[in-house]
């Protein structure tokens, strides 16, 4: 850190994470001189008025974060030389946030954002002369197809993705590797990140929340079933988790670069979490069973898919059988505040917050 505190890049605004990121730096104190964030230019207008707003909830001071005209994904991050010239010799703190994490995502889009733009901003990185820490944010499910236990140092594997997201990061985090003994990084791998665990809040119905999509267009039925065993522990951690711990571990000012699974240490199980999101938002209980096929052979017939607003793709996470290690990610926390809350716990409120906005069709992801 210079003398007049740090200075903060990050990519991915106006994106939720970074806005919650930024607003919980200026929250936790940490001496921040200044914060660029890298736009890109169609998203500009949006990003001014998301800048707006966090000055008007926070009091920030305005000129302490500045918003950059950029695109992780061409050269030098689109940046104008003189841009580039201020950012090399000023940044201490760097969060690569930008990518496309829709789980349906075709090959092209994700392999140019995720592989291509992490590769553009690892260059922009090595170029900071006074750099601290490199923050990427990547994925639990960089494991793809592994089943048994994952921990934190491992990465390499060929048993295959489920989808062209979990590829993508995975290769992005191979870039990250070779940097490791160079500079110091801090990857970051979330399980299925959820809202807010006091207010609910989130961005988007996305993840777990098609199951009370899929519950609330189903209601109709006398019974709803389980659909197949659903034995797998399906690992949701709710945002503010995340966002806490994300923060603590980047101003850890050790050199070494750490991995982290940011997961539930003890997650409920497919079967258990169904249950209890249908008991809450419907009061009923989950009965009979019907096997995983039939809800795969539904998902797979677009008019079904739009109707539930439920993408096929969300099944793989209630049938994954791994178990995410997350014991260096409890070690660096052990001397802070910071824990995931027992899931059951925080339902009621992730609950209340989509039954508050179920009929708002931003929040929904439009499916094909």
């Amino acid at each position: 850190m210079n003398s007049l505190g740090n200075v903060y890049f990050f990519s991915g605004y106006p994106g939720y994470l970074a806005t919650y990121l930024i607003k919980r730096i200026f929250q936790a104190e940490y001496p921040v001189q200044h914060i660029y964030a890298l736009v890109l230019p169609s998203m500009m207008q949006d990003a001014e008025k998301s800048l707006k707003n966090l000055l008007n909830d926070t009091g920030i001071d305005e000129g302490k974060i500045t918003l950059v005209e950029g695109d992780i994904t061409q050269e030098n991050l689109g940046l104008e030389h003189d841009s580039i010239r201020l950012l090399q010799d000023s940044v201490t703190h760097v969060f690569h946030l930008a990518a496309i994490y829709d789980l349906a995502v075709p090959f092209e889009p994700a392999q140019k954002v995720n592989v291509f733009g992490t590769k553009n901003m690892n260059d922009f990185v090595l170029s900071l002369t006074n750099l601290e820490r490199y923050i990427y944010f990547s994925t639990a499910y960089v494991a793809g197809k592994r089943q048994g236990v994952i921990y934190e140092d491992e990465l390499e594997h060929d048993k295959g993705f489920n989808n062209h997201y979990e590829k993508t990061k995975y290769e992005a985090e191979k870039l990250l590797e070779e940097l490791e003994s160079d500079i110091p990084i801090t990857i970051i791998r979330p399980g299925i990140v959820v809202g807010h665990s006091e207010t609910g809040e989130t961005l988007k119905f996305d993840g777990p929340y098609f199951v009370l999509n899929f519950i609330r267009h189903l209601r109709f039925m006398p019974i709803l079933p389980y659909f197949g065993n659903l034995d797998a522990k399906v690992n949701l951690v709710p945002l503010d988790y995340i966002i806490e711990a994300t923060v603590f571990f980047a101003h850890d000012t050790s050199k070494e670069s750490q991995t982290y699974h940011l997961t539930d240490p003890s997650p409920y199980t497919a079967r258990e979490l169904y249950s209890m999101f249908m008991q809450e938002y419907l009061g009923r209980k989950p009965r009979g069973r019907v096997p995983l096929k039939s809800a795969e052979m539904l998902l797979s017939i677009p008019f079904f898919r739009k109707w539930l607003q439920t993408e096929k793709q969300v099944l793989d996470y209630f049938t994954d059988q791994c178990e995410y290690d997350c014991r260096n990610a409890q070690k660096g926390l052990e001397n802070s505040t910071i824990s995931c809350p027992d899931f059951k716990s925080i339902i009621p409120n992730l609950v209340k917050y989509y039954r508050e906005h179920e009929k708002n069709e931003e929040k929904h992801v439009k499916i094909s």
